[in-house]
C-alpha cells in the first residue's frame, strides 16, 4: 500500500473484506496473469482464534538455507536494524511480508518469540510469509498474528537480504468486485429472475466497470 494513512474506520472495512475479493480485485490491476501472485494453501494461518488483521505491508525478502555472502557479514538474523528503520516509514498498523526465496522454502524461521516482540514494539501487528515461524507457544498471548508456510525448530541462517518492495493497492477495486456481485446474486434471489436479465446484467456491469476504471 501507498506510504499515507486512512481513518480507522476506513481501516477496519478493509479488514473485513474476504481474501477472496482481494484476491479478483488484484486480478483487475493486471500486473501479472490471474493464476500467478497469490498465496496458496500452503500459507496457513497460525492463530486461527484470533481476529483478521488489516494494515500497511512492510515488505522485504530472506533467506535460510546458506549464510550471508557479504564479506565481513555474520548470520546473525538480528542485525538488519537498517531494516527496522524502514519499517518505521510505513504508517501503523504494519503487517510484515516476507518472500522466502529459497527453494523449497521455509527451512529456517526467521520470526519467532524474540523478532515477534520486536515487531510488535515497532508497531506491527501480524507477518505473512510463505517461509517459517516458531516459537508458537511464546508468540500466542502477545496477540501477534502470524501467517506461514510452515513451522521450523531452528531460524537456520535467516537473513533479509532486500526490504522496500510494493504492495498492490486494493480496496477500490475490491469494493467494486462486491458490488457487481452483489448486484448478481441480488438478480438470482429475485422474483423477476429470467436468463436474459442475468446476460443483460452481466453486460451491463462490465460495462460499468470498464467505464469506472
Amino acid at each position: 500500500m501507498t506510504k499515507g494513512s486512512v481513518k480507522p474506520a476506513q481501516l477496519e472495512q478493509f479488514r473485513r473484506l474476504s481474501t477472496c475479493l482481494v484476491a479478483s480485485a488484484i486480478e483487475t490491476f493486471r500486473v501479472r496473469l490471474p493464476n500467478t501472485g497469490f498465496a496458496n494453501s500452503s500459507i496457513k494461518c497460525i492463530f486461527r482464534d484470533q481476529l483478521a488483521i488489516a494494515g500497511y505491508a512492510a515488505t522485504a525478502r530472506m533467506r535460510s538455507s546458506n549464510p550471508r555472502m557479504e564479506a565481513g557479514k555474520s548470520y546473525d538474523y538480528y542485525d538488519r536494524t537498517d531494516w527496522w528503520n524502514e519499517i518505521l516509514t510505513i504508517p501503523a498498523p504494519r503487517v510484515v511480508v516476507i518472500e522466502d526465496v529459497d527453494t523449497p522454502p521455509g527451512l529456517g524461521a526467521f520470526v519467532g518469540e524474540v523478532h515477534a516482540n520486536i515487531l510488535l514494539a515497532l508497531g506491527c501487528i501480524g507477518i505473512v510469509t510463505n517461509g517459517a515461524v516458531r516459537d508458537l507457544a511464546d508468540i500466542r498471548p502477545t496477540e501477534f498474528q502470524m501467517f506461514a508456510g510452515n513451522v521450523s525448530v531452528s531460524h537456520a541462517y535467516s537473513h533479509v537480504f532486500d526490504f522496500g518492495g510494493t504492495v498492490d493497492k486494493v480496496p477500490a477495486a475490491a469494493r467494486e468486485i462486491r458490488q457487481r456481485r452483489q448486484n448478481l446474486v441480488g438478480l438470482r434471489r429475485s422474483a423477476g429472475f429470467t436468463l436474459d436479465k442475468l446476460r443483460q446484467t452481466i453486460r451491463d456491469t462490465a460495462v460499468s466497470y470498464q467505464e469506472s476504471k
